[in-house]
């Protein structure tokens, strides 16, 4: 089943028909810059956008940076507050005719993992943790999702952790691998004592520099990046698309 994958982040919204069968890309990844505010008309606006650069009439997954429940936007953290209360995916369906289905951004890159990447072997419960500007989290039990988990925002430090330990104050500190490895530990070992996984997969700005930053990570549970890279929320998308619309 070919479906558009769409990906919105805090800098891009990405979009590429996905072959949800194999977890490939049938075409070239399309970035457009998100757009600032990102309300819900602007951001509407570039994924009709978007649908129109592929001629798309098909289904649409969408990976969305917020809590979603029903399709409805239920947090806006790193989102305009306009966005909460919103029947999202009947707003966007209005404006491109194309069915569509709303998920979690990281929920959606974690389905890809599981499927496709580096949780397709795994058993037990798997932690995905994507450490980009904020800490977007997924957990599976086996290979079923809890969805809409938001544990970038469990205290260390005495603040949220994404206020800690995430790529974005990593940059924004010009914090050497040595101190951010260490934060990054603290905050792994937070998840190890509440979750007690089988397995941490690393996703987000920091998963291509695994090797930078890996010997300061002290856990007991096994550590991997993600395989899917900047390519896993768009599969991601449409695989929870495909589940909805099967």
């Amino acid at each position: 089943m070919k479906i558009l994958g769409i990906d919105i982040g805090g800098t891009g919204i990405k979009g590429a028909i996905v072959d949800t069968k194999k977890g490939k890309l049938l075409t070239d990844r399309h970035r457009i810059p998100t757009p600032k505010p990102a309300t819900p008309k602007a951001v509407i606006n570039t994924i009709v956008d978007l649908v129109q650069e592929f001629n798309w009439k098909g289904p649409v997954g969408c990976g969305f940076p917020a809590a979603v429940k029903h399709e409805i936007v239920k947090t806006a953290s790193n989102i305009d507050k306009a966005w909460i209360g919103l029947n999202a995916s009947k707003q966007i369906e209005k404006a491109t005719g194309c069915p569509t289905h709303l998920v979690n951004d990281v929920d959606a890159a974690g389905l890809a993992e599981m499927k496709f990447g580096a949780g397709k072997k795994a058993k037990g419960t798997t932690v995905v943790a994507a450490i980009g500007t904020g800490i977007g989290t997924a957990l599976f039990t086996g290979k079923n999702l809890v969805p809409n988990t938001e544990f970038g925002h469990l205290l260390l430090r005495g603040q949220i952790a994404e206020k800690v330990a995430s790529n974005a104050v990593r940059e924004n500190e010009g914090l050497e691998w040595v101190e951010f490895g260490n934060r990054l530990n603290e905050y792994l070992q937070r998840i190890e004592d509440l979750l007690w996984p089988d397995l941490l997969i690393l996703g987000g700005g920091v998963s291509k520099k695994f090797e930078s930053y890996s010997e300061y990570l002290k856990l007991d549970t096994k550590v991997v990046p993600a395989e899917n890279r900047n390519h896993a929320g768009i599969i991601g998308a449409a695989l929870a698309a495909k589940q909805e619309f099967d």
